[in-house]
């Protein structure tokens, strides 16, 4: 037989063979969903709940940067009112002020031998000015089947969602077996070490720890993921690290026409462009690649396919991935660089520049790996790299899909939106659940909040709102939640 025959059949057996493997991966690519029933919903008036929210939101609860030029007395009055709309909660929990506007509740359970559960919300919401808006962003306003305003997302509704589910157990006559803690720091927009921070630190004095914490972090998407035509609910078992590093110069000042060969700014400005022309390397794996172990089975049959055979597939999967910001932030630490300052008036050389760069870290990268990145990269010793501000988190454990905790909450949001596919999936945003890390190795990121990927911009952005409709699944969420737990 020819060279060329044995060589043709060679390559057919190849083809024949990786046919036959990924049409047998493909075919084995078993769903992971839970089984689900009907929709679990409960007797509440969502409207009347809707109107509390929405006098909650006309509580300018901002907290500034400069702690000394904080406002409290909108986080004092709105703690006022949240006691009177839950007196319940109120008379029978016990509720603590920790570091003067924190809050904790604690519903004890029957049995002390079971861990309790802790459920994470904040007070403090992001600035707004009236611009751009179609109502305006402290009013609360109840229109169009919304509720209006800074908070009805991030995060006021999850505080008041979860009294209103404590509300109506209490009312139900509802006793939990295992404790149940719900805590509410005030200053997460910033850094939550003063409301979080606090709180997590009495955790630790008292020596508590949880079976579970759930925090905000995910929501329910629909729209977003390709190959996928119902909505997906990501549950967020790892967060990113958090750092600010800045990069600075220093040069002779001077009149800017006599200039050097390069002015401190022109330092700095180097040392960017080296930071964003060498990103740090992506990685497919952890949750991202969990991620599509969860969804893959429910795709189409092409995108099927591909997610069966990441061993194969992955270095396009992840070229893919890396071509759009919000996909390519799964796959690696980012770099994104947000403040540079220089001279004050356009003709005088800057004595000294410099530029702040914030990094969200994937697990894996620490906050002094970054650093030693940042310095290798540059490769200029005349820019100092420092730390910037405070707030400085490490990314976060990952929390394990195979765990009692983490079916429990899967199988929670399958009873509330039984249409939704569940998945594990990596928060790229910061929250106060950073602060906790070490009191479970159970946290777990979601709110019951339903978005389009259009639609994700109103956190933090313009008009700001939820609906009357999404806000009674989030009660109804927590109430199940609470159940499935503490039954």
């Amino acid at each position: 037989m020819k060279k060329w025959v044995i060589v043709v059949l060679c390559i057919l057996a190849v083809i024949v063979i990786l046919g036959a493997v990924i049409a047998i991966r493909t075919m084995t690519f078993s769903s992971k969903q839970l089984p689900v029933g009907d929709k679990v919903t409960y007797n509440i008036d969502k409207n009347q709940a809707a109107q509390r929210l929405s006098d909650s939101i006309k509580f300018k609860t901002v907290f500034n940067e400069d702690i000394s030029k904080v406002d409290y007395e909108p986080f004092a009055k709105m703690q006022e009112y949240l006691k009177k709309s839950y007196p319940l909660v109120y008379s029978n929990l016990e509720v603590k002020v920790i570091n003067g506007y924190g809050l904790l509740y604690i519903w004890k359970g029957s049995d002390p031998q079971k861990k309790p559960i802790l459920l994470l919300a904040h007070q403090d919401v992001v600035p707004a000015t009236d611009e751009g808006w179609t109502y305006p962003p402290f009013s609360g306003t109840i229109a169009d089947g919304y509720i209006w305003g800074r908070g009805t997302l991030d995060d006021k509704c999850t505080l008041l969602g979860m009294l209103e589910a404590m509300e109506y157990l209490i009312k139900e006559g509802f006793q939990p077996t295992r404790s149940i803690y719900l805590a509410s720091g005030f200053d997460e927009e910033i850094t939550g070490m003063q409301g979080a921070g606090k709180i997590a630190q009495y955790f630790k004095e008292q020596g508590q720890d949880f079976e579970m914490i759930t925090d905000e972090g995910e929501v329910i998407i629909s729209g977003a993921i390709p190959g996928v035509s119902v909505p997906v609910a990501l549950i967020g078992i790892a967060e990113k690290g958090y750092l600010n590093l800045e990069l600075s110069a220093e040069s002779e000042g001077g009149h800017s026409s006599m200039p050097p060969r390069q002015t401190a700014v022109g330092i700095v400005a180097a040392a960017i462009d080296k930071l964003e022309k060498n990103p740090f390397p992506g990685n497919l794996a952890g949750p991202a690649s969990w991620m599509f172990d969860y969804l893959g089975p429910e795709m189409t049959p092409l995108y099927k396919t591909i997610f069966a055979n990441m061993w194969l597939l992955g270095p396009v999967i992840e070229s893919q991935l890396a071509s759009s910001p919000p996909t390519d932030a799964t796959l690696r630490t980012t770099t994104a660089p947000t403040m540079m300052q220089g001279s004050q008036r356009e003709n005088v050389l800057p004595s000294r520049a410099s530029a702040v760069i914030n990094f969200r870290l994937m697990p894996g990268d620490t906050i002094e790996k970054v650093m030693q990145r940042v310095i290798k990269v540059i490769d200029d010793p005349r820019v100092k790299v420092s730390q910037y501000g405070q707030g400085a988190t490490e990314a976060s454990p990952i929390s394990g899909t195979d765990t009692w905790a983490f079916k429990t909450f899967n199988q929670t949001i399958r009873d509330v939106f039984p249409e939704a596919l569940v998945t594990p999936a990596l928060v790229n945003s910061a929250s106060d659940a950073s602060r906790y890390v070490g009191l479970s190795p159970n946290i777990l990121r979601f709110l019951p909040q339903r978005f389009t990927s259009e639609e994700l911009s109103m956190l933090h952005g313009v008009n700001e709102r939820i609906s009357v409709d999404n806000y009674g699944e989030m009660i109804d969420f927590y109430i199940q939640l609470i159940k499935n737990y503490c039954q």
